[in-house]
C-alpha cells in the first residue's frame, strides 16, 4: 500500500530559500575570482613575484619587531645578529655584485674592495663604510653602494677624466684636472697629451687650465708647461719653441693673450725664434740659435 508524503508549504520555501542563498554564493565567489584574475592580469608583475613581495614584507615587519623588543630589553647586538640571522636564513644575503660606470678603470679593483661582502646578510654590509673605501681608488671620483633585494649589491662608479700627463723624476703619471694621479704612464702612452712638470706642478693644474683658457687659439698648441720657482710658468708648443711667462695669474694671462695677438700678425710659431722671454712688461725678448744678442719686440697695445 502506498503512502503519500505530503510536505508543508514552510518546508518547500525553506529549501528554495537554500538553494538561492548558495547560488548566490556561488556566484559571488565566481565574480570575486573573475574579479582577481582581471586584475593580475593588469597588474606589472607576475603572481610569483607579487608572492615574494608580501614575503619581503611580512619578513620586514617580523625583523623589525624583534629588532624593536630586543631594544627594549637592552640589547641591540643580539637584535641586530638576530636579524641578520633571520635575514640570511631568507637568502637575503650578498650572492651578487653589480659594477656600472667603469670605463677606464680596472674594474677588478672593484670587485676586490667588495669580495668581503660576499654571502653576508643584508643587514650586516656596512654601505658607507664600504663607499668610503671605494674612494681610496685612485680612478674613483664618486661612489654610490646600494642594496638590491634579495641577493645583490650595486655599485655605481662616478670615474675621475684624465686631463694631462706629469713627468716625476723616472716616470710618467696620469692626472685629473684637479692634479689628482691616477695611475702612471708609459712614454708611448703619453704621447700626444700634455706634460706638466716642475716642482709643485701637480698642485697647479687647475691654475694651468684657467691660464691656457685665456688664448683659446694656442692652447691646443701647447705641449709641456713647466712650473718654474714655485711662481710662474713655462710653455712649450708643439714647435718646440718656449714662451717664458711672468709670474702672477692676471700677469701671466695676459702675457698669454699678447703672444696669441702677435703670433696671429707675425706667425711667430714655426719660425726661427727658439725662446719667447714675456717677463719684462714692456717688451719681448726673442732668441734665435746661432746669433749671440736677443732681439726685442714690443707687445701690441691694447685698444683704448
Amino acid at each position: 500500500m502506498s503512502q503519500t508524503i505530503k510536505r508543508s508549504a514552510k518546508g518547500v520555501r525553506r529549501v528554495a530559500a537554500a538553494r538561492g542563498t548558495a547560488q548566490k554564493v556561488h556566484k559571488a565567489k565566481a565574480q570575486t575570482g573573475t574579479l582577481i584574475d582581471t586584475l593580475m592580469r593588469w597588474l606589472p608583475f607576475t603572481e610569483e613575484q607579487l608572492h615574494r613581495v608580501f614575503l619581503a614584507i611580512i619578513l620586514g615587519a617580523a625583523v623589525a619587531l624583534a629588532w624593536f623588543v630586543a631594544n627594549l630589553a637592552g640589547v641591540p647586538a643580539m637584535a641586530n645578529e638576530q636579524l641578520a640571522t633571520v635575514a640570511g636564513n631568507a637568502g637575503f644575503e650578498v650572492r651578487r655584485v653589480e659594477v656600472r660606470g667603469v670605463q677606464r678603470m680596472n674594474e677588478l679593483k672593484v670587485y676586490e674592495r667588495v669580495l668581503g661582502e660576499r654571502d653576508r646578510a643584508m643587514p650586516l654590509v656596512d654601505i658607507g663604510a664600504l663607499r668610503q673605501d671605494l674612494l681610496q681608488l685612485s680612478w674613483v671620483k664618486d661612489a654610490r653602494v646600494s642594496r638590491q633585494l634579495p641577493d645583490s649589491l650595486v655599485i655605481d662608479i662616478v670615474e675621475r677624466v684624465p686631463h694631462a700627463v706629469l713627468r716625476k723624476p723616472g716616470r710618467l703619471v696620469l692626472i685629473d684636472a684637479t692634479g689628482h694621479e691616477l695611475e702612471p704612464i708609459s712614454e708611448a702612452k703619453a704621447k700626444g697629451q700634455l706634460i706638466i712638470e716642475g716642482p709643485g706642478a701637480g698642485q697647479q693644474v687647475p691654475a694651468l687650465s684657467q691660464l691656457l683658457e685665456a688664448a683659446p687659439a694656442l692652447k691646443p698648441q701647447v705641449a709641456e708647461a713647466e712650473w718654474v720657482g714655485n711662481r710662474r710658468w713655462n710653455l712649450t708648443f708643439k714647435t718646440g719653441q718656449v714662451l717664458a711667462l711672468p709670474q702672477g695669474d692676471r700677469e701671466s694671462a695676459d702675457a698669454l693673450v699678447s703672444f696669441a695677438r702677435l703670433d696671429g700678425v707675425n706667425r711667430l710659431l714655426g719660425g726661427k725664434v727658439a725662446t719667447f722671454d714675456m717677463r719684462a712688461p714692456d717688451r719681448i725678448y726673442m732668441r734665435i740659435p746661432g746669433r749671440s744678442e736677443a732681439q726685442t719686440l714690443e707687445p701690441p697695445k691694447e685698444a683704448e
